[in-house]
């Protein structure tokens, strides 16, 4: 959690200038102000006939219904919605200062799906915990969690890029096991998917009660630290001359700022984003207010403002939706969407020109063609390997001898029936590998940014959107039309990703940002579906956002077989313009090369890869970051080489993860997005500490 003496501070330390103390009294009584109207609107929402009339009756000895509602119901939701506002505005002010970041929050940091790892992992096992232990299992999984992000990152001041990067992968890789745990223990988790995206139901005030003073005295610490935050955002050299122990100050509000997530976790599950945009907002009343930045104004006012994004996206949700959509629809998917559009907005002003922003090959060692045909023959050798067992394993063992027959139409009924059902399973991952390592290293090449990946460029966010749209309003809807609506969302993300990233240029850093927020907005949507319209089959859900071969068919094969034949060679024969756009802007351009339309039609060709995958084997990641990777550092970074050997690799990845995944726990399942997920995010985070260790060597 230390960060090294050079930064470049992306906030802007606290004004040392006088205050405006009749602006600053003015805005502080319209916030509170209008807290209370919104709090006031908020309770009377729900979903039986008490309305406003009645609940004002109440002061002269109204009916008892009125009462009821309000003590059960409406009140420990408004007062949940209020203790998560303060706690996640408060912390993610802290968290921001702390890594002098204005995109560090709770959600960034991974600190959410740490704590929310924690809670999951022990409902998961049958154990039902006060609230009070299971905050402090979720402090231990966010502090855990964000102590890793932070050192990927040095401290979140190394860039934006580099920490939503490192952010994302450490959330991915709890993520997965959180779904995993869903997916195996469903009966012992059920209800967990919606609250795991933030929901203020609550059914009495016993979690309010035992949380609201732990989260008042990390309010009332963080508080008395202001004055040290207004120096450590000074810069560390000016902060240790002043006389602050800056390691000191670092840690402990880090600490505080866990602590609150970790409480707010615990009561109403991760709402999204709240931490990331309450203290932004805040911050751009500096230009009308001044003062505003100075840490014992800015901590409480972030927390008002927590406090008016909840409660303000519960109300817009059950004012759109209905009342029963308050019980139904987690508040953290409002949240989530309107972070999403703030984190974009963020993007669109930011420049970074950290380590993440080069050549994805400027690193690779430079191979003889007989090494390189030796790699390909091998990578072709293991694949072969790989789809072999991957037909003779499973919750039935073949043999060998059974493939044979079964080719031949002499086995029996019940090898027959089990060769049939697995052999799709078996194509799906080998194409959908493949087709995802292609689109990877495309990104990739016209990115130029070596951790860029379809997933996180918002492309199979979209893709995934468009897929569940059509299943979840037209069940019946064949292969070819979810392939179709795939690919037309995958376009549409990238289209959208590309045209916001645009601004006088692409900017690598600009893109890969402003696809985060497009990932986790079409996430979002996708969330809103499932719980609004599918709600009792999550288990589905989380299968096709895991990732998963499970019941695949011949006919959903051949879309991402049909996209290899005709893209894969469309890219290939592109190699040149690719080595020439992973340089930079102006080679390309002195060689002939028509930037933008190049820039175009390889992303495209990658969108509808990863449309076409996404929609046969559902939502998988970090193939499309790993196998390139893995293909630069053994032949080198010249496309020509680089994208057979990282399309065999991407087979193999997805092949082997789907063996496993089908024989590990069998007759129960891994889907395949899973197992990726946690053997990719370890090299995600090496690449990470790679790139760190070699920027702090210059």
């Amino acid at each position: 959690m230390t960060a090294p003496p050079r930064p470049e501070p992306a906030l802007a330390p606290a004004p040392a200038g006088p205050l405006a103390k009749p602006r600053l009294v003015g805005l502080f009584v319209a916030a509170i102000l209008l807290t209370l109207v919104v709090a006031a609107v908020h309770l009377t929402q729900g979903t039986s006939a008490v309305g406003a009339l009645d609940l004002l009756r109440l002061a002269t000895g109204g009916d008892d219904e009125a009462a009821r509602v309000l003590i059960a119901s409406r009140l420990p939701r408004l007062l949940a919605g209020l203790t998560i506002g303060v706690a996640l505005g408060f912390a993610g002010a802290a968290f921001q200062s702390v890594a002098r970041n204005p995109l560090a929050s709770p959600d960034t940091l991974a600190v959410n799906a740490g704590a929310h790892l924690a809670i999951v992992a022990v409902a998961a096992f049958g154990i039902a915990l006060p609230a009070l232990p299971a905050g402090a299992l979720a402090f231990g999984g966010g502090i855990a969690a964000a102590a890793l992000v932070l050192a990927m990152s040095a401290g979140g001041q190394t860039g934006t890029t580099r920490l939503v990067l490192a952010g994302s992968a450490t959330a991915m890789a709890l993520s997965s096991v959180t779904t995993l745990l869903l997916l195996l223990f469903e009966q012992a988790t059920i209800g967990l998917f919606a609250w795991g995206n933030g929901s203020l139901v609550q059914s009495d005030l016993v979690a309010v009660r035992e949380l609201a003073p732990v989260i008042g005295l990390a309010v009332v610490a963080l508080m008395l630290l202001g004055h040290r935050l207004d120096i450590l955002g000074l810069g560390d050299d000016t902060a240790t001359v002043l006389g602050l122990d800056v390691r000191r100050t670092r840690v402990l509000v880090t600490l505080l700022a866990v602590l609150l997530s970790a409480a707010a976790v615990t009561l109403t599950g991760p709402v999204a984003f709240v931490g990331l945009c309450a203290p932004v907002i805040v911050r751009l009343l500096g230009r009308v207010v001044p003062g505003v930045h100075r840490h014992r104004i800015l901590l409480p006012l972030s927390g008002i403002t927590g406090v008016l994004i909840v409660l303000g996206s519960d109300i817009l949700l059950r004012a759109v939706m209905g009342g029963q959509a308050g019980v139904d629809i987690p508040t953290g998917v409002v949240t989530t969407l309107f972070g999403a559009a703030v984190l974009i907005w963020l993007a669109r002003r930011h420049r970074d020109a950290g380590p993440t922003r080069r050549p994805p090959g400027g690193h690779a060692a430079v191979r003889s063609s007989t090494f390189h045909r030796s790699v390909v023959a091998v990578a072709a050798l293991l694949t072969v390997g790989a789809v072999l067992v991957g037909m003779l394993a499973g919750d039935t063992w073949v043999l060998l001898g059974d493939i044979v027959n079964w080719l031949n139409g002499n086995t029996g009924p019940a090898y027959t029936f089990v060769l049939d059902q697995r052999w799709p399973r078996v194509a799906a991952a080998l194409l959908s590998g493949a087709a995802l390592a292609v689109a990877g290293t495309t990104v990739q090449a016209v990115c130029r940014n070596p951790l860029a990946e379809p997933g996180i460029l918002g492309i199979t966010a979209g893709a995934g959107l468009g897929a569940v749209s059509l299943l979840t309003f037209v069940p019946l809807a064949g292969v070819w039309a979810v392939s179709g609506v795939a690919g037309l969302g995958a376009l549409l993300a990238f289209a959208l990703v590309y045209g916001l990233a645009w601004r006088g240029g692409l900017s690598s850093d600009r893109l890969v940002l402003i696809g985060f927020g497009a990932w986790q907005g079409g996430l979002a949507l996708i969330t809103f579906l499932i719980v609004s319209y599918d709600p009792w089959n999550t288990g589905k859900a989380l299968t096709w956002l895991s990732g998963s071969t499970y019941g695949r068919t011949a006919t959903q094969v051949l879309p991402v077989a049909i996209a290899l034949l005709v893209l894969t060679p469309a890219v290939v024969a592109a190699r040149r313009e690719l080595d020439l756009l992973a340089l930079d802007d102006d080679t390309p351009r002195v060689l002939g090369v028509r930037l933008e339309r190049t820039r175009l039609l390889a992303l495209g060709a990658a969108a509808l890869l990863t449309s076409t995958a996404v929609s046969a084997v559902g939502v998988i990641g970090f193939v499309g970051l790993v196998a390139p990777h893995l293909a630069r550092a053994l032949v080198g970074g010249r496309h020509a080489r680089v994208l057979p050997v990282a399309a065999l690799l991407g087979a193999l990845l997805v092949s082997v993860a789907d063996t496993l995944g089908r024989t590990v726990i069998a007759p129960a399942q891994i889907p395949a997005g899973l197992v990726i997920a946690m053997i990719g995010t370890p090299y995600f985070v090496w690449l990470l500490w790679r790139s760190r260790a070699t920027e702090r060597s210059r």
